[in-house]
């Protein structure tokens, strides 16, 4: 196909791959409307010199701590099922937050993608000075989330006690590209796309560096971890799965397939993966008073 066609060509996909993934993301005005007639979370952001961090919670902040990370794309609002779920906010302050260069959330006042792994974690800890339990709590992390759960487990063991990981995306040498990717890596068609396309992309073409960067830390956690993943997940390839157990394989950890579901586990299996976190909750423990003096 000549250059005459290719770029309109691309320019009309990646119009409908974006309407695509809009699903992972909400307007002000949807959220408006979703949260019409039902109680919305609460709403807090945690600042400082570097990090502007949006989160929102439900829960007693009296109670360990349920920390819930998202992918790309994604926002605190993909955990919505979870916030307003009243068995989980009578057993935890649940905490979903934006990830820095997602919705609200921004690095050095700057709306742009922040692609390493441990300026994420450093940043996503700060939420937990939300929290008052001086309790242990619960790491969750979704898609491109899950190896930053896992890097915050492996730095602040003392802070958490169990470590779930849900179509994670952790595998290095597996990490799926698509055909469309070098067209908006750069250049005018990048910037036709929404913001969070762009975050997402930048992303996408700095994983395999930070999944690497990750690679040697994996023998350092310390905490227990269940990991799930659907058999049919189109977006992260299920043999993530396969490296888990094997970079988990001396710890104390669960592996779970299901074979017919999708990348969506949150909201295909939300039953599943809320009795885990409830089973879980009786491994929280007090923490030390250095871990809470931290805080």
């Amino acid at each position: 196909m000549s250059s005459r066609f290719l770029y309109p060509a691309c320019i009309l996909f990646l119009i409908i791959l974006s309407s695509c993934f809009g699903r992972f993301v909400m307007t002000e005005k949807e959220l408006k409307e979703y949260y019409k007639n039902k109680p919305t979370p609460s709403f807090f952001t945690v600042q400082n010199d570097s990090v502007k961090l949006f989160c929102a919670t439900a829960g007693a902040d009296t109670l360990p701590p349920l920390l819930l990370i998202h992918g790309a794309p994604g926002a605190w609002y993909g955990s919505r099922n979870f916030l307003e779920d009243s068995l989980l906010q009578s057993r935890f302050h649940i905490i979903a937050i934006d990830r820095l260069g997602y919705n609200k959330s921004r690095f050095k006042k700057k709306r742009k993608a922040v692609t390493s792994i441990q300026t994420q974690t450093v940043a996503i800890h700060e939420a937990l000075l939300l929290n008052h339990s001086h309790r242990t709590g619960i790491l969750m992390g979704s898609s491109y989330g899950a190896p930053i759960a896992a890097n915050m487990a492996i730095l602040y063991p003392n802070e958490f006690h169990h470590l779930v990981m849900a179509a994670s995306a952790i595998d290095p040498s597996i990490e799926k590209f698509w055909w469309f990717h070098k067209f908006i890596r750069r250049g005018p068609i990048k910037w036709m796309l929404p913001h969070f396309f762009r975050t997402t992309t930048d992303e996408k073409f700095s994983h395999v560096k930070e999944l690497q960067l990750l690679l040697p830390k994996w023998k350092q956690l310390k905490i227990p971890a269940t990991v799930i993943h659907g058999g049919a997940d189109k977006i992260v390839n299920p043999a993530n799965l396969d490296f888990a157990r094997e970079q988990l394989k001396n710890k104390q950890a669960e592996f779970i397939l299901i074979p017919e579901a999708g990348h969506l586990i949150r909201w295909q299996y939300p039953d599943l993966i809320k009795k885990i976190l409830l089973q879980t909750l009786s491994e929280s423990r007090p923490m030390s008073i250095s871990t809470t003096s931290n805080r």
